[in-house]
């Protein structure tokens, strides 16, 4: 099922209904600094290639900033990486990557897909993919699940390159998180059972989930490996001080989330 560039459904049809859909976001405003510099969430390009990681995304002026309840240094330090404090870009989705997504190449262009076991995961991904101007589409698998999937576009090339080798996917050198990362990850994959999280990974990315579980322990999220078994393969977040700075990074709960399904 195709959707338009703002996330809406073509036609007559409709994403899956057992969730409400979800207000459309507003665009994000770059906000400038009295000077007329950058302004937050501007993309520092010499940063981004210093660490592999094509678009990655830095925030001036955030050491300037308070944090919203914080007290310590290092719990402003995780807010200042929060959703919030930058802007969507198409880096993001590299928290898709992460987990269970995956990225294709075809000449020029690029495009990602990720299989999730809930309608109210299909609209938040919409609506994230919209607001970096990607559009979307999904359609129900076999197993009762949805795949959703951009359009092939250029706007993805340089993820998909940071993020292949070949066909096979593999996480860039200097490979890092943020809360918009996270944030879309949780969206995708994510599962609450207190007293803790489990961020699925992907079962065909073994030899990856150990880089992965390092960025999870750069942002104060270090996390058991479940290697087997039920709800895995993933990283389970567990005790109230990470499952605090988890909340504290993804930010506010998507309106088409189930309350009990984000922390």
């Amino acid at each position: 099922m195709s959707l338009d560039g703002l996330g809406e459904p073509s036609g007559a049809q409709q994403l899956p209904t057992l969730f409400p859909v979800p207000e459309p976001a507003p665009p994000s405003r770059r906000r400038r600094s009295p000077a007329g510099g950058p302004g937050v969430g501007a993309r520092d390009p010499a940063a981004a290639a210093a660490d592999g990681d094509p678009g990655r995304a830095t925030t001036a002026g955030a050491a300037a900033r308070p944090a919203r309840g914080s007290v310590d240094e290092a719990g402003r330090q995780l807010v200042f990486f929060g959703a919030e404090t930058v802007e969507p870009a198409v880096a993001d989705l590299a928290g898709l990557l992460a987990g269970p997504g995956e990225v294709v190449r075809m000449g020029g262009t690029a495009r990602l897909s990720i299989v999730v076991d809930a309608p109210w995961r299909v609209h938040v991904l919409v609506a994230e993919l919209a607001q970096r101007g990607l559009a979307a589409s999904w359609e129900p698998t076999e197993d009762e699940r949805h795949a959703v999937r951009t359009s092939y576009t250029r706007a993805l090339k340089p993820l998909a390159l940071a993020w292949t080798r070949g066909v096979a996917k593999r996480p860039p050198a200097g490979f890092h998180l943020n809360g918009r990362r996270l944030r879309l990850w949780l969206a995708a994959a994510g599962e609450v059972d207190p007293p803790g999280c489990r961020l699925h990974l992907g079962a065909a990315d073994r030899q990856w989930w150990e880089p992965v579980g390092a960025a999870l322990a750069a942002v104060g999220l270090a996390g058991e490996l479940l290697d087997s078994g039920a709800g895995a393969p993933a990283y389970l977040i567990s005790g109230r001080h990470r499952l605090r700075r988890l909340a504290e990074l993804v930010g506010d709960r998507p309106s088409a989330t189930p309350p009990t399904a984000w922390p």
